[in-house]
């Protein structure tokens, strides 16, 4: 099989999908047509709309775009179904029916930013920095009637560093899913549009499995009563985007939120009890449930993000100042 015999519908909506369609794009693979989400209301009635990453790059380049509102919708099935595609290729997109996974000869793949079967879900990348991974991975899979549970086709590994927040993960991820896709593509044309794939139950880790479910506002709230090093992975599996937040209260002050964007570990017991902000020799430090953990970078709400040197020459005392 030749690349020219390969008519493929991208799916995906984030700027992390668009670096997938870019490699398609640049190496003349034949994308019929791309499906991402409808544009999005923004501005403070709602009044524009912003069409997605995905969107953006397909319309510079000529390339057809669908936008269904819902997917198993009979007026869209029949449109994706005109473009007589033989694969299509998801990134960062949403649950698709069987009717629309099923389509095409060779079927559906998805670019998962996770070793598979670990971190099935809405935010593997998150996830897997939270839980102070060292490893995680991209993995191709066909799709099938569950979320993420296809069979395997390919895997890459990712090393996290203990340093790095989930931007980096991020931004090597997406341009390792770029390359995972590329490689798939030659796997799937090597074998005439049916590569080898393994059923997720054969690579079962040992151990636990940990999901990816989706993020919320509540989700991002710190417990000052985890380990310095569960805090630490917290935040930085949540920044910068959408951040780890704190309510910050005393006797002499209202509560206010502050989110925090950069910590650093340190062999200082705790002095406390959790949530304690403690200032010593210019340092900002809170009490965790075994140390403190120094805070870099921070911000309150309403104000820009700032260092925490900043933060102290803005406030006479933190006496007594809780976090919770």
């Amino acid at each position: 099989m030749q690349k020219n015999d390969l008519r493929i519908v991208f799916m995906g909506t984030p700027e992390f999908a668009v670096e997938t369609l870019k490699a398609l794009v640049e190496n003349d693979y034949h994308v019929v047509a791309v499906v991402t989400q409808p544009d999005k209301p923004v501005g403070r009635h709602g009044s524009v709309l912003q069409p997605s990453a995905v969107k953006q790059y397909a319309l510079a380049h000529n390339l057809p775009v669908l936008q269904p509102e819902k997917m198993k919708d009979e007026a869209f099935v029949e449109q994706l179904r005109s473009f007589h595609a033989n694969l299509q290729v998801v990134v960062a997109f949403r649950m698709l029916p069987e009717v629309v996974w099923a389509m095409p000869a060779y079927g559906t793949f998805n670019v998962h930013a996770a070793l598979l079967p670990q971190y099935r879900g809405a935010a593997p990348i998150n996830w897997a920095v939270i839980n102070g991974e060292t490893q995680t991975g991209v993995t191709t899979f066909f799709l099938d009637h569950d979320i993420d549970t296809g069979r395997v086709i390919m895997q890459l590994p990712f090393e996290i560093p203990d340093t790095a927040d989930v931007e980096y993960v991020y931004d090597g991820l997406m341009h390792l899913g770029a390359r995972i896709c590329l490689e798939t593509l030659e796997r799937i044309m090597q074998a005439d549009g049916h590569p080898e794939s393994i059923d997720q139950n054969d690579v079962l880790p040992v151990g636990q499995l940990k999901p990816a479910p989706k993020i919320f506002k509540e989700t991002c709230k710190i417990d000052w009563n985890m380990t310095a090093k569960q805090v630490y992975d917290f935040i930085r599996g949540l920044s910068p985007y959408p951040g780890a937040w704190t309510n910050m209260q005393n006797a002499d002050c209202k509560e206010l939120v502050l989110k925090i964007f950069r910590t650093t570990k340190t062999d200082i017991p705790s002095k406390g009890k959790a949530g304690l902000l403690v200032v010593e020799k210019k340092h900002l430090y809170v009490c965790c449930a075994d140390k403190l953990l120094q805070i870099d970078e921070l911000q309150l709400a309403g104000k820009k993000r700032m260092d925490a040197q900043a933060f102290l020459n803005g406030w006479n005392s933190l006496g007594d100042c809780m976090l919770d």
